[in-house]
């Protein structure tokens, strides 16, 4: 996709407290976007504190005490999924490409089935804290601890970049603060939250994001269907009779027929990378049991379809009511405006200017609170799967070898957060004029190019190996990583060089087969002894994967 999609939102809490801040979609202070802002914060902060005294153990900070109902963790699951992108990304793509902007909508929910038949019960039964616990059941654990390591801090760092460059985008439109000082207070809230109350407070706060986001799309649904006595025909004839593409809004595969092999390396990434996205993995912990496991998928899967269809809608919406409303465009000396080039603040931002026109200032600031929400909960959520990597994987089992003690592990999980917050604020800085369309298909392609492959071939493969396993799983991530590098979204916008040297950004389509097919070959080839402990343990792993039975106590060896 070519169209720049902002990936998430937030208001600093500085704009909350200052009277003065002025929105730049209506020209004036928008106090119920102050005042809702200020009730998030406040009740998010009581989450914290709550969460804190009962944050005690690496357990508790982790996997808050693995205590979740299916519902609960299917909630937080879709809050931890739905970025922003979900609402401001993809309906600003629905909004310049018709029907083509829910490519990503598609693929992003297609992944559900992957992780509900091939991973979800597996995962909850094999595993600990994160999905390292389960490649290192039988494999040998330094090389595996360091490779979930790598590839899940890239993921990261990926996702980190796109939500705080989406969250200053949106600040610097509705409240004109400075960019750098809207980052630095997101930054700065994500690691409140997690350094202080782990997993059960950031499961609270998906959970409340989850709930508001699903409740403010319905909401700004009725409202679109409502313009048009709640009839889709009229919606979309008027869309197509405003747009400039006509009647090729609703004709799909332009996107597709463009560049087909980008089209088709995307759809692989997005349809597997679900399936090794840490953030995402990591919350198939936090339950009691593989039935719950599975809960949380069917119900995550439903929240996350409904999402989806709403977006269309407004999306389409847009199209039809905002070319109404003239002041949400940057106007041509003759008063004439392009919808798709003078949208104040981008494309990006057609569902913050069609909660104001359909709702006015109040829907407009329940939409920014619930934006918040969403920076806060997908922040924290990656920040966690970072803290996790560091400490978990790499002090504790790699440097430590199983010696570090509960209290050393949460000093280090803390000051992982600590780096990881500081990490997302540069990052944040650094890439804020660059386009960030990409980011978050790339970090699905690496999560399907290095964690997906691993997973799924160490747990259902007898004949896969430490040896295999590794090369296999860093070539995944080394081409992955090397395609994006001298792709057009880094090659080119990033090092500012004349020309991409590969010719699509979409690793996929090369990188996920080169992955499975080098861990099937070095696997073979592999003779050692070890190779041949590893097969003997296959049986054992099967039983416990299948069963449950020791999940409960066991501790990763």
């Amino acid at each position: 996709m070519k169209h720049k999609t902002s990936i998430a939102a937030v208001l600093a809490l500085w704009a909350g407290l200052t009277a003065t801040a002025q929105a730049a979609t209506t020209g004036q202070t928008s106090t119920s976007a102050i005042a809702m802002f200020v009730t998030f914060i406040a009740a998010t902060m009581g989450i914290t504190y709550w969460a804190a005294k009962r944050t005690r153990t690496t357990s508790d900070f982790y996997t808050a005490g693995g205590g979740l109902s299916g519902f609960q963790n299917g909630l937080a699951i879709a809050g931890d999924y739905l970025s922003a992108a979900s609402f401001l990304g993809i309906a600003g793509m629905v909004y310049v490409s018709g029907f083509d902007g829910m490519i990503y909508a598609i693929g992003f929910l297609f992944g559900w089935p992957v992780v509900m038949f091939l991973i979800a019960e597996r995962l909850r039964n094999l595993g600990r804290y994160n999905f390292a616990d389960v490649t290192s059941f039988r494999l040998a654990q330094t090389p595996m601890r360091i490779l979930a390591a790598s590839a899940s801090l890239l993921i990261i760092a990926l996702y980190l970049i796109a939500q705080m460059v989406g969250a200053g985008k949106l600040i610097v439109l509705l409240f004109g603060l400075d960019y750098n000082i809207a980052v630095l207070i997101v930054g700065s809230l994500m690691m409140i939250y997690v350094a202080f109350g782990g997993m059960t407070a950031t499961t609270w706060v998906q959970i409340i994001k989850a709930v508001l986001m699903l409740f403010g799309a319905t909401l700004m649904t009725v409202l679109v269907m409502a313009a048009f006595r709640y009839s889709p025909d009229a919606l979309l004839a008027e869309a197509v009779r405003v747009h400039p593409s006509g009647r090729e809004l609703l004709a799909p595969g332009a996107e597709v027929s463009s560049n087909p092999l980008n089209a088709l390396s995307l759809g692989i990434a997005l349809a597997f990378g679900t399936a090794g996205l840490p953030h995402i993995l990591m919350r198939f912990f936090t339950v009691s049991n593989a039935k719950e496991a599975r809960k949380s998928v069917i119900y995550a899967s439903s929240f996350i379809g409904y999402f989806y269809l709403l977006t269309f809608i407004i999306g389409f919406g847009a199209v039809a009511l905002l070319v109404r409303h003239p002041e949400y465009f940057v106007a041509n000396a003759d008063g004439s405006f392009d919808m798709l080039k003078s949208l104040i603040g981008g494309t990006n931002m057609v569902a913050v200017h069609l909660a104001n026109a359909v709702g006015g200032s109040l829907l407009l600031g329940f939409l920014a609170a619930v934006t918040f929400a969403t920076i806060v909960a997908v922040v924290a959520g990656l920040a966690l799967a970072g803290a996790a990597a560091i400490s978990h994987d790499l002090y504790a089992n790699v440097i430590a070898r199983g010696r570090a003690t509960e209290h050393q592990q949460m000093r280090i999980s803390r000051l992982s957060t600590i780096a990881l917050g500081v990490m997302a604020i540069l990052l944040g800085i650094v890439f804020e004029n660059q386009n960030v369309a990409f980011m978050v298909g790339l970090a699905f392609a690496i999560a399907a190019s290095a964690n997906f492959p691993v997973l799924v071939l160490s747990i259902s493969w007898r004949g896969c190996t430490t040896r295999g396993v590794t090369i296999g799983g860093f070539l995944g991530l080394a081409s992955a990583t090397l395609w994006v590098i001298l792709s057009k979204t880094v090659w080119v916008d990033v090092f500012g060089f004349a020309a991409p040297i590969t010719p699509f950004p979409n690793p996929g389509i090369l990188s996920i087969p080169l992955a499975f097919f080098s861990i099937w070959l070095f696997s073979k080839l592999d003779k050692s002894p070890r190779a041949q402990r590893e097969a003997a343990a296959f049986d054992a792993l099967t039983v416990r994967s299948q069963t449950g039975i020791g999940a409960a106590t066991a501790i990763s060896h």
